[in-house]
């Protein structure tokens, strides 16, 4: 076996984020008397979300900071007399209950067994806790990395030598990064020098130069990679 240490991203690629966040956005809206609002500005807060993600990733904003302004921009937009730090707790605490899990990830992460399987996320720290203890993968990893705990968040290679000391791991040539973005998890991983498996399933095309050890459409095809048999799973 090649590897036998794993370390997944999150949003994407063992959970659904996108269920988990149309519900939260949803409930959210509702509370605030905006029972249509998640179909209402949904498209609009997603590509809001995007540009500030990206940058996170580049160190120009911290996450608590992505957190507020995301909805202050969105509020603005449509005139909206909404507190956006309160709506942003209210959301995340709704995104906490959300463990809806990718289609083949409860059993890729079963059938890794022999292998050591750790996250590594820009998630907030509480979210991404609690949506993993509520959802059949609450036990499949040693570690959960976050970046708010790390003091650095993929693609920096900090967020990976915080990993790599709390796993205690000396040798990258076991290791492998598997995640959807490849700004985010791809990148971080070549920059650490570790292979890495990009989970592709809508056939995204890759046009910024970043290459992937691997890349993958579907999650069981990692068993493949890592050179395991797909466990027999008790029904």
């Amino acid at each position: 076996m090649r590897y036998d240490i794993i370390f997944f991203d999150i949003d994407d690629t063992l959970f659904d984020f996108g269920k988990t966040e149309q519900n939260a956005l949803h409930k959210a809206f509702t509370d605030f008397g905006l029972p249509s609002g998640m179909q209402d500005y949904r498209p609009h807060y997603k590509e809001i979300s995007k540009v500030l993600w990206g940058e996170l990733e580049q160190g120009l904003i911290t996450l608590a900071e992505l957190g507020v302004e995301r909805f202050k921009r969105l509020f603005v937009e449509y005139n909206l007399s909404i507190d956006a730090e309160r709506f942003n707790q209210i959301y995340l605490g709704y995104l906490g209950e959300g463990s809806h899990l990718v289609p083949g990830a409860f059993e890729v992460c079963t059938s890794l067994n022999e292998c050591r399987l750790a996250v590594i996320t820009n998630g907030f720290g509480q979210v991404q806790k609690s949506r993993i203890a509520g959802s059949p993968l609450s036990h499949a990893f040693e570690e959960v990395i976050i970046s708010e705990e790390a003091g650095y968040q993929k693609p920096h290679t900090g967020i990976f030598d915080y990993a790599f000391s709390k796993l205690q791991i000396t040798n990258k040539e076991r290791v492998l990064m598997v995640g959807d973005s490849l700004t985010s998890d791809i990148q971080g991983g070549i920059n650490y020098g570790i292979d890495t498996c990009w989970f592709n399933p809508n056939y995204k095309d890759n046009n910024i130069g970043i290459k992937p050890t691997y890349e993958i459409r579907e999650l069981t095809d990692l068993l493949k990679i890592v050179g395991q048999k797909q466990a027999m799973l008790i029904k």
